[in-house]
């Protein structure tokens, strides 16, 4: 079995994103012993955003632009890496209402027709079915439903939906929001999550 580890919080080791899906990790490890983890910090060695470049390459076009090709590649190990995991653990910090833009960028290669998703008479497709996902999450404000925020939240509902449109629907949230209120709602926010990760039975 494998797991694929995300990272995109750019605060390091002050990260509750990062703590969290470092446990989550932790948690599969001993509930699968024999998992084999493949981890990106999609921070720390981000990719590219979509260009005219990219696009014309990916459709045929040649390239002797170094970085675009090192970059092309970058892509090709992403679909790589998800497509051969069963389970995505995925820290996703809110940044100004959605999710970092590393990880955006890592989204852009791994959604593509005929790979993660298929168009068929019926609409679109996923491709990805029979595989597992979870969400670090972590937000300074609180927008779940019914709070005020609520709103104004386009993380954790886009990654939800983005994986249920590759066909990715059986997914886990574990989420500490409120973390900017102050060291007492931090701390409070993170145990709840990690109390969550702990009863974690699959």
């Amino acid at each position: 079995m494998k797991l694929l580890h995300l990272d995109s919080s750019v605060l390091g080791a002050n990260s509750v994103s990062r703590r969290l899906s470092a446990e989550i990790v932790a948690r599969q490890k001993t509930l699968h012993p024999s998992l084999e983890v493949t981890y990106r910090d999609l921070s720390a060695d981000p990719a590219l955003h979509l260009s005219g470049g990219h696009m014309a390459a990916l459709q045929g076009s040649a390239t002797d632009d170094a970085t675009l090709t090192a970059d092309l590649v970058k892509g090709n190990a992403y679909m790589a890496e998800l497509l051969a995991t069963d389970i995505l653990v995925i820290g996703a910090p809110m940044y100004n209402l959605t999710i970092p833009t590393p990880l955006k960028a890592w989204i852009d290669r791994i959604v593509v027709a005929g790979k993660t998703f298929g168009y068929t008479a019926s609409g679109p497709e996923g491709l990805l079915k029979g595989k597992r996902a979870f969400i670090a999450s972590a937000r300074g404000n609180v927008y779940v439903a019914g709070s005020p925020a609520a709103a104004l939240e386009h993380q954790e509902s886009y990654l939800i939906g983005l994986l249920g449109f590759l066909g990715v629907t059986d997914l886990t949230v574990v989420r500490a929001e409120g973390v900017a209120f102050g060291p007492d709602a931090r701390d409070a926010a993170v145990n709840a999550a990690l109390g969550q990760i702990a009863g974690l039975t699959a």
